[in-house]
């Protein structure tokens, strides 16, 4: 079995990208290809056939691989609630909240369930893609490490190294990553992928041929900028969106909370023509919007005050007085009620925080959370929803006789009398195209446009593989990956 592994020299050079796309290509070329990244540190996540909870680059991964997400492709997912502490899911379950020094010590066990995983993927497929996190030459990370060198060194697997030059000095980036690392974790690294170039090509060659003689590896590949390239992100927030500025646009604002999560949910809307989409700042002056979205929250007791000292409270107020919609999901919908609880300090130290007041409903925070795929459709139009729900909050109350979903063949989710208001646990409600065209109806939007969102991300993922079999060196890749030998001699 071949196991390759990405690295990149910072976060977000590129690494997901590369990974995506070459589980992409190998698809194509009939290889039995996995994803796997040993830890993700991220707060937008999914879950997976097996019930349980991995971040979302995975997930986009795998579909790139021809299959269903599985919590063997993330075995170590870090949820950040505080600048030092994060939740630590290990395959897929929440074991505990640690801090930073606690989860140090730990390393040495979650490398036991990281290598579980990968042994149960290399039993299954014929080549593992892996994806490591930030920059192997983070010094004061490397001691236990299980993201980066110390997965490739446990596992004996060569890497390639991914340096962004659209940020600008990409040789510093890759030869500065080779003189911070060991000299067995530098032998390890096979060559160097140049990634989101933009020009004429030949002018970068005096410095590609320079770098292979001074660090003695080969450049396999520059990929492209890719222009209006959509991939669900990992964790970074992206506020570009496609669209006519002549066209009359509902306007739709998400307030960016310290502890934001899933915020991959509201990618159909930024890529929706009819809809001008922002993310807005909660310190930042509030814009006028027909919608305001509270999005999901890793700490919702938190955020929510963070919310109510920026004097979103009182805008809310008077949005819904001038005719604005309000939806909340996830945490947002738990914010919009009267009061959210966390007798057992599940996500904060706060015991009971006062909501927003605008549901009859209070929320409870429980140690388990619930993780489930699941289906049905939006009442308000009739139309189907799937999505899934990742969240540790019980909801009661009368808010809740008044249901926005059908789920699974239960009422699911508020939406008040007036129809101003309307909350839901179910995070990808924007992905099935009636639902997301049926809620930007009930927002205001006339003549709302149904898009396949599944199809604008499908066309990014090909767009990546596609970028990687023009630009990448057949041989040097053969090299790596001996299974495309094969293929590849076979094709016309």
């Amino acid at each position: 079995m071949t196991t390759l592994m990405i690295q990149g020299t910072t976060s977000d050079a590129g690494k997901s990208a590369v990974v995506t796309g070459l589980c992409r290509y190998l698809y194509r070329q009939g290889i039995r290809v996995a994803p796997f990244k040993p830890q993700n540190m991220a707060l937008n996540s999914v879950v997976t056939q097996d019930g349980g909870e991995i971040g979302r680059s995975q997930a986009v991964q795998a579909r790139a691989a021809g299959l269903e997400p599985h919590t063997d492709m993330n075995p170590i997912l870090l949820k950040p609630q505080t600048d030092q502490g994060a939740q630590v899911i290990v395959h897929g379950h929440a074991l505990s909240t640690m801090e930073a020094k606690d989860y140090h010590a730990y390393k040495k066990r979650a490398m036991q369930a990281v290598l579980e995983s990968y042994h149960r993927l290399n039993a299954l497929y014929d080549v593992i893609i892996v994806e490591g996190a930030g920059s192997p030459a983070e010094i004061n990370l490397r001691e236990n490490d299980i993201a980066n060198m110390g997965f490739a060194e446990q596992v004996n697997c060569p890497v390639l190294l991914v340096g962004d030059i659209n940020r600008g000095g990409v040789f510093a980036q890759l030869v500065g990553t080779l003189e911070l690392i060991s000299d067995s974790e530098a032998g390890r690294i096979r060559g160097f992928i140049i990634n989101q170039f933009r020009g004429d090509i030949s002018l970068l060659s005096g410095g590609l041929d320079w770098l292979a003689e001074y660090a003695g590896k080969p450049v396999l590949g520059v990929l492209p900028f890719l222009h209006d390239l959509h991939l669900e992100a990992e964790d970074a927030l992206n506020n570009e969106q496609l669209g006519d500025d002549s066209v009359i646009r509902l306007k739709v604002i998400v307030p960016v909370l310290p502890r934001i999560s899933n915020h991959t949910d509201f990618d159909p809307l930024r890529q929706h023509p009819q809809l001008d989409f922002q993310f807005v700042s909660v310190q930042s002056p509030i814009p006028s919007a027909d919608l305001i979205i509270l999005p999901g929250s890793k700490s919702v007791a938190d955020d929510l005050a963070f919310l109510q000292d920026n004097g979103w409270a009182e805008h809310l107020s008077h949005h819904l007085r001038y005719g604005g919609k309000v939806m909340g999901v996830c945490g947002g919908f738990q914010m919009l009620g009267q009061t959210i609880k966390d007798p057992k300090r599940v996500e904060s130290s706060t015991k009971c925080a006062h909501g927003l007041g605008l549901f009859a409903l209070q929320t409870t925070l429980a140690e388990q959370k619930t993780l489930s795929n699941v289906t049905g459709y939006f009442r308000h139009e009739d139309v189907p929803v799937s999505g899934y729900e990742i969240h540790a909050g019980i909801s009661e109350g009368a808010a809740l006789s008044h249901p926005a979903f059908v789920i699974d063949g239960k009422p699911e989710g508020a939406i008040s009398e007036d129809g101003q208001i309307l909350g839901t646990y179910l995070h990808g409600v924007f992905e099935s195209s009636g639902a997301c065209q049926a809620l930007m109806s009930w927002a205001g939007l006339g003549n709302a446009e149904q898009i396949d969102y599944a199809a604008l991300r499908e066309q990014g993922i090909d767009r990546l593989a596609d970028a990687i079999e023009q630009s990448f060196d057949k041989t040097q890749l053969q090299g790596l990956i001996p299974e495309l030998t094969p293929k590849l001699r076979n094709k016309p």
